[in-house]
């Protein structure tokens, strides 16, 4: 809680608060709200070959929070950290499950801080533990479809762990994939997507005047599924105004066309979880990404 510090405008009154002055410990007993989970870790990082410095996000998200301005109408909770300690990536994923699980027990909304993408394997984990009977629709904004296949788990793994676990149960693998820079995703990854049975829309094909059909599109995955699983990766957006990223993307979506999204699937009221991935703050350039990401978790917990 050190961290939610901030400008306090007292002579404007309690309508002039800042998140710093409204943002509680999480704790047993509390009324439903949103709760801010973070997931320290760089190892799926790591194992794909990436620049690590996500283990960082968390704090830096936290403390470009704090001084936004409030508007919110429901509670929001910091849950802490779940930490990755040396390359226990599967302990980590398993005790992020359990607190997603628990938060999801408690009515509150869980919006993870990543963390890599390795964030997602955790956080569907604890979604299928709270929601068992719920058909589940993945929909991730990413510039990467992250269906590798590896010996080892990564960032670059989750959703192919999620199909595995999926049809193992003879489940659907509802997952939809918008924003895919076709320069970043090899042939095979197209195949394996293409297999089985993915949704994607390349990130040349969002523009404005395709942006309303896409829309729709998103409705109708949303009103399919009893829950979804909203996973932002922000090398989604453009290096220019997100260049704190593993991967930074040359073309990317553009930022107003991702809050779009973000209102349609707030407004399906299907949303069960969402996660904010990849943030580096390492590679950051006066705060800009850092600024970027904390109005895309402003709209989210609103």
């Amino acid at each position: 809680m050190s961290l939610w510090q901030g400008r306090v405008d007292a002579d404007e009154g309690p309508r002039a608060r800042r998140w710093h002055q409204c943002v509680q410990p999480f704790a047993a007993g509390v009324e439903p709200g949103v709760a801010l989970l973070g997931f320290a870790c760089d190892e799926g990082v790591r194992r794909n070959q990436g620049r690590i410095g996500a283990a960082a996000g968390p704090r830096v998200l936290r403390q470009a929070l704090a001084n936004l301005a409030w508007h919110g109408t429901r509670p929001v909770y910091d849950a802490g950290d779940v930490a990755c300690p040396g390359d226990d990536l599967e302990g980590a994923q398993a005790a992020l499950a359990q607190r997603v699980a628990s938060l999801m027990g408690a009515s509150q909304l869980p919006l993870l801080l990543g963390g890599g993408h390795e964030t997602a394997w955790g956080s569907f984990q604890g979604l299928v533990a709270a929601r068992p009977s719920a058909r589940i629709g993945i929909l991730n904004l990413d510039a990467h479809f992250d269906l590798r296949r590896a010996a080892r788990a990564s960032s670059g793994t989750p959703f192919a762990q999620m199909a595995d676990w999926q049809q193992a149960r003879g489940h659907a693998f509802d997952y939809l994939c918008l924003g895919i820079a076709e320069p970043a995703n090899s042939a095979a990854l197209f195949d394996t997507a293409a297999a089985l049975g993915v949704d994607w829309t390349l990130d040349e094909a969002i523009d404005d005047a395709r942006l309303p059909a896409l829309l729709a599109r998103v409705e109708a995955f949303c009103a399919r599924v009893d829950a979804v699983q909203l996973s932002i990766d922000l090398d989604v957006l453009p290096a220019a105004i997100m260049p704190a990223v593993s991967a930074p993307a040359a073309r990317g979506v553009a930022l107003a066309h991702i809050e779009a999204i973000l209102e349609r699937v707030r407004a399906s009221g299907r949303l069960a979880l969402a996660e904010l991935v990849e943030f580096n703050p390492r590679y950051d350039i006066d705060n800009h990404g850092a600024r970027c990401a904390a109005r895309l978790l402003w709209r989210l917990a609103r």
